[in-house]
């Protein structure tokens, strides 16, 4: 195996593992750590302090921001948007950013919005366009603004209202 780094992204961290794709106009910053068969898609941008597991799903125009951990297995949908400041202002910068944790096999939907310092459970699933406020539980199936609890992932492909 190796990796696949189109001609129009700019990578700078060489800690990428085996199989990775990253796709056309992605920005990957020199401290990021990205993990095995791992796909970052088109139009992406990932911060220093942020590291990507092994087999993970990264869709177009998605920011992983300093402080994100996505865990193996996870998958974020197009456009997800992930927050590191909760409260932000034009060149006040905090000393450090919270973390946010995707635990393994979680799934975002698409447009879903991430607060800062949240968790999403294993294998829970993040309904597309919900704003997440607070953690998610393990194998929980969220929806809405804010995000709520509609029912729980039967098993890894089956979700159950």
């Amino acid at each position: 195996m190796s990796i696949f780094i189109h001609s129009s992204s700019e990578v700078a961290t060489s800690d990428i593992g085996d199989g990775t794709r990253v796709w056309q106009y992605v920005v990957i910053l020199a401290g990021a750590r990205i993990g095995r068969d791992a796909n970052i898609c088109s139009h992406c941008l990932i911060e220093n302090d942020v590291v990507v597991g092994d087999r993970v799903t990264v869709k177009s125009g998605v920011q992983l921001w300093d402080g994100i951990r996505l865990e193996d297995d996870v998958f974020v949908g197009p456009n997800v948007t992930f927050t590191n400041d909760p409260f932000p202002r034009s060149k006040i910068y905090p000393d450090s950013f919270g973390i946010t944790t995707v635990r393994a096999k979680a799934s975002i939907g698409g447009g879903a919005v991430i607060l800062p310092g949240l968790t999403i459970g294993a294998g829970a699933m993040v309904g597309a366009g919900a704003v997440v406020t607070r953690s998610v539980p393990d194998g929980a199936i969220v929806v809405g603004n804010p995000a709520r609890v509609v029912g729980k992932v039967r098993d890894e492909t089956t979700p159950q209202p």
